[in-house]
């Protein structure tokens, strides 16, 4: 029996009852489309491959509400080819079989092609993109993937490569205001059979609050023409106190395992390093109102103390260790203040990352060298054996000297004189820097080791 897929139950089930508004009024070609300039305008990408009627597998990656779902379906109806639209949410390896066998007969009847629309495509597994790739690759399938999350970390190699990535962009100003003057005029599917009157604060507190999401704008229009009381001439004032008792709260684009988290987690390191107090604070404040777990937050924090601080402060450390202390002891919102101080005082702290180019370089070399012996003089000696063999023979322990201190070499025969650290002439490490050259000279002349 022929499966029933995703555009089907919208255009039935949806039409039962009463469909939301971005629903309703949901593009149904090209000229209609609002945004995505960059792919649809003349000669770009998108408006080339269909003007010429070029097939070939896509994946639209893009933040929510920006055309994605809408885009594969003009584009399947553009080109005149079968389509079967699937959700990865409930769809798995037995759907996508059954699509095969949908398509192969399409073909074979009506001598047609088919479209493969997967929303949210990441969220398939690699046995079952497994499954979709022979299907795609001998052109049975012409996928349609769309996902919020980047394909290079989400979509299979071999699959990625058979597919053309088309990236959306979240809807503009002007393209968000275009979608609402056209669901306010349209007096069919949208709000036009109401006498809606829009002030101009509370349509650009609407699209300020949008965060570039369609659905987004056009649902909270709806909730507020909808509990919007009628005036005595019959119309509905939206002003923007009503905006704002709608939304009560901005929604957080943002997902906590996805890109967007890597992305914001970066500005942050990055703007700790650059030290910028006050963008290091902003997207703090980001992750922390879209919920990400502040212990996280308190970890990398920890990170960067000792990556992008280093020993320029040695007291970075201390206090990002005791901010995250302090948030398992305080929780939410008090800890949310020891997150924010640790930021400033990193943000503001003199920069060395001495120890982590160091670190990295030695690593290198030891992995070069792993078969570099001890010299004798370092060798612990517990045995009888061991002491004539020349092991701890020669040792000076540093103690016995004024200074705590005394010229010798500590690494193995071959590898004398190699540096890794190079401190800068920052903060504590700056303070240390001579004398650490001074010594580095005097075991230079002391020569090799016994």
């Amino acid at each position: 029996m022929r499966q029933m897929n995703i555009f089907e139950k919208q255009s039935g089930e949806l039409s039962a009852a009463r469909a939301p508004l971005a629903e309703r009024i949901r593009p149904g070609n090209v000229e209609e489309f609002v945004g995505q300039s960059h792919l649809l305008g003349p000669n770009r990408v998108l408006d080339r491959l269909l003007r010429k009627g070029q097939l070939r597998s896509l994946i639209l990656w893009g933040p929510p509400g920006c055309g994605k779902t809408t885009l594969a379906k003009i584009i399947a109806t553009h080109t005149d080819n079968h389509l079967i639209a699937l959700s990865a949410v409930t769809a798995g390896t037995r759907e996508i079989r059954a699509s095969v066998e949908e398509a192969q007969a399409i073909w074979v009847k009506e001598k047609k092609r088919t479209w493969l629309f997967m929303d949210e495509i990441h969220r398939l597994n690699k046995a079952q993109q497994d499954t979709l790739l022979p299907h795609v690759e001998n052109g049975t399938l012409l996928l349609l993937g769309a996902t919020t999350e980047n394909p290079s970390f989400e979509v299979i190699r071999p699959l990625l490569s058979r597919s053309q990535v088309l990236v959306l962009e979240p809807l503009d100003a002007d393209d968000l205001r275009t979608i609402v003057h056209r669901a306010l005029e349209d007096n069919e599917n949208g709000l036009g059979k109401y006498r809606v009157r829009l002030d101009k604060e509370a349509e650009d507190l609407l699209i300020a609050l949008c965060g570039g999401d369609a659905r987004v704008i056009l649902n909270t229009l709806e909730a507020a023409v909808s509990t919007t009381s009628a005036t005595e001439d019959g119309t509905l004032h939206i002003d923007i106190k009503t905006i704002g008792e709608v939304v009560q709260r901005r929604p957080v684009h943002y997902d906590k395992d996805g890109e967007e988290h890597f992305n914001l987690i970066s500005a942050l390191h990055k703007s700790v390093r650059g030290s910028d107090p006050d963008a290091a604070l902003y997207w703090l404040a980001r992750m922390l109102e879209a919920g990400d777990d502040p212990l996280y937050l308190a970890r990398r924090l920890i990170r960067m103390a000792v990556e992008d601080v280093g020993l320029a402060d040695p007291f970075a450390l201390m206090e990002a260790t005791a901010a995250f202390h302090a948030y398992q002891f305080l929780g939410a919102p008090e800890g949310d203040l020891a997150l924010a101080q640790v930021v400033v005082y990193l943000a503001l702290a003199p920069k060395s990352n001495s120890v982590y180019t160091s670190f990295g370089a030695a690593r290198e070399l030891a992995r070069k060298t792993g078969d570099a012996q001890a010299p004798l003089h370092l060798r612990n000696a517990p045995t009888g054996l061991l002491k004539q063999l020349g092991y701890g023979k020669l040792y000076r322990y540093p103690h016995d000297y004024p200074e705590g201190w005394v010229a010798e070499t500590y690494l193995p025969r071959d590898l004398t004189g190699s540096i890794f650290y190079h401190p800068t002439s920052r903060g504590w490490e700056g303070r240390k820097r001579d004398v650490l050259t001074q010594r580095r000279g005097e075991v230079e002349k002391q020569g090799k080791s016994p």
